[in-house]
């Protein structure tokens, strides 16, 4: 008597299990090397911004100022553009400068299309967020650091609910360690209001001095466009402070912070790009975000 050949159920449903296992193996391995993947295009973005700020420094001796104000006594005012955006000539961006008008204020009419403008070079491929971005809308609720002396309500006579929509970055130049509550023109690191930082004023040594660091879009909105007085917290949106250590779970929103599991991709005052473990020693973190405190660490401590 001839038996038809086949799989039963169970041999089918043992099949099924044992390919889901494996299937359930090979997905953490391929979302590794895809994060890998992200988290190198990362770097690359993070170097072409150390390239273009150093081609900026040989251009005019100096680094861009983390952001410029018309009235010095006012750091927090208008225009407000910041370093990111000083620097787009130097990242193959000159036609988007040429739109911007630098003597008038960041939301200015004339700028609303231009500001929205997605830079991939400022994106890290890791984080999930939306590239276009309400700069008013912060996630957390506390205070502005606002220096301005403005009455906020006035603003918004100016701009409908508030609403300022620009392109994100992930990018934030280094204010230092001192809180941006302190003043805006009081930093230690390479980025502040009004001053441009020589190469001569790291005297903790180029390559031992963080100057750009990597800022995740979900605990509160990051732009290159710069300081727009009126907005939430505006300091922190052009500039971050170190806080903490990367990536630390108590750290303040304008820490430094990434989607990338292990820590954060940085650019130091020499202009190489590096990533720095959230690990690493905060002591150690903090020397490195200071321009001239005289500490004697490297990013390998």
């Amino acid at each position: 008597m001839n038996r038809k050949k086949g799989f039963t159920l169970v041999e089918l449903l043992v099949v099924i299990a044992i390919i889901g296992i494996l299937i359930g193996m090979l997905l953490p391995a391929v979302q590794m090397v895809r994060e890998a993947a992200r988290r190198t295009a990362c770097l690359n973005n993070i170097r072409q911004i150390g390239l273009g700020l150093m081609n900026y420094e040989s251009s005019y001796e100096t680094f861009p100022p983390g952001w410029t104000s018309e009235d010095v006594a006012v750091p927090v005012g208008e225009p407000g553009w910041g370093w990111s955006a000083e620097i787009l000539p130097y990242m193959e961006a000159e036609n988007l400068q040429d739109r911007l008008d630098f003597d008038f204020a960041i939301d200015a009419p004339a700028h609303a299309e231009w500001i929205q403008t997605s830079l991939p070079f400022y994106l890290c491929p890791s984080d999930p967020g939306e590239e276009i971005v309400n700069l008013n809308d912060h996630i957390e609720d506390h205070d502005h650091d606002d220096f301005s002396g403005a009455d906020d309500d006035d603003d918004d006579d100016h701009h409908e609910d508030g609403e300022l929509w620009v392109s994100r970055s992930n990018y934030s130049g280094v204010f230092g360690t001192t809180e941006l509550d302190d003043g805006p023109t009081n930093g230690n690191g390479a980025f502040l209001a009004n001053r441009a930082i020589r190469l001569r004023d790291f005297t903790d040594g180029l390559s031992h001095t963080l100057i750009v660091g990597e800022r995740r879009s979900d605990r509160g909105s990051v732009s290159w466009v710069g300081v727009v007085p009126w907005v939430d917290s505006p300091c922190a949106r052009i500039v971050g402070v170190a806080c903490h250590a990367p990536n630390d779970e108590h750290g303040h929103w304008e820490d430094f912070s990434s989607f990338h599991p292990a820590g954060i991709n940085v650019v130091l005052g020499d202009g190489s790009a590096h990533f720095v473990r959230e690990s690493i020693d905060e002591m150690v973190f903090k020397a490195l975000a200071t321009r001239s405190g005289r500490e004697l660490v490297s990013i390998d401590d």
